[in-house]
């Protein structure tokens, strides 16, 4: 059967000579990976060139429970993406944060909040001018809100300790290890409040940058089952 749905491109890996799988986020069935046919032929009705990592498709799809890859039959693009494209730093930042989603997102994740959130962050980014740097920062922050790990942040003036296992700011040091220190936990309070509009404004080195980021990462990797290394790290880490 067919189905009309929105889709974010999370990555592509090739299957064989004639085709690649895609792994998408779509509006309607959350993440899920079908079959695209590789072919640079200017008539071809699905352009490879559409799957640019967190690209936003129109699309048109054979859906069929239980199974595992799916069939593509029509794609088109909602809005380009000049700047994501051709510009180094929103390249490294698309790349980091579409392997960043396929580790997050799950198959049962078919909430269209989550859909709109990665939507409206991706027109942001593409139109973003200052700011860039943190925007993944900003991006996985917000992102805990809509996939139930949000931190509590009640007592981050009062206490010094963010513990990460649950998510909270401790007066105490916890039992275990996985846990931020003073200066550690200061750099998250401060940064309790970013968003797009002012991401411009906070002012971060390189290394304290990186420094948050794993941070964040940890985070996730602690409140979610199965969160390997994330290859495009390196690369990100460099750029920004």
């Amino acid at each position: 059967m067919l189905h009309k749905t929105e889709g974010i491109v999370l990555g592509s890996s090739r299957y064989s000579d004639r085709y690649s799988i895609v792994r998408i986020f779509t509006r309607k069935f959350g993440t899920a990976s079908y079959l695209l046919p590789l072919s640079h032929n200017k008539k071809a009705k699905i352009k490879t060139s559409l799957f640019f990592p967190l690209s936003v498709l129109n699309l048109e799809v054979e859906h069929i429970s239980l199974r595992e890859v799916h069939r593509l039959k029509d794609a088109d693009r909602q809005f380009p993406l000049y700047d994501m494209c051709n510009n180094m730093m929103k390249v490294s930042l698309a790349f980091f944060l579409s392997e960043f989603l396929i580790r997050v997102l799950r198959e049962s994740d078919n909430n269209e909040h989550i859909f709109d959130y990665i939507k409206n962050s991706v027109e942001t980014l593409e139109a973003a001018e200052k700011g860039v740097a943190n925007f993944h920062i900003a991006f996985i922050i917000g992102l805990t809100r809509f996939i139930g790990i949000y931190p509590n942040w009640e007592n981050m003036h009062n206490y010094p300790y963010f513990d990460l296992i649950n998510g909270e700011f401790r007066g105490n040091v916890p039992s275990h290890s996985h846990y931020l220190n003073r200066t550690q936990s200061s750099y998250l309070t401060y940064l309790q409040k970013i968003n797009y509009s002012n991401m411009h404004l906070f002012r971060l080195s390189r290394e304290n940058r990186n420094m948050i980021l794993d941070y964040l990462i940890e985070y996730y990797r602690l409140h979610l089952y199965e969160f390997p290394n994330l290859k495009s790290l390196e690369v990100l880490r460099d750029m920004v």
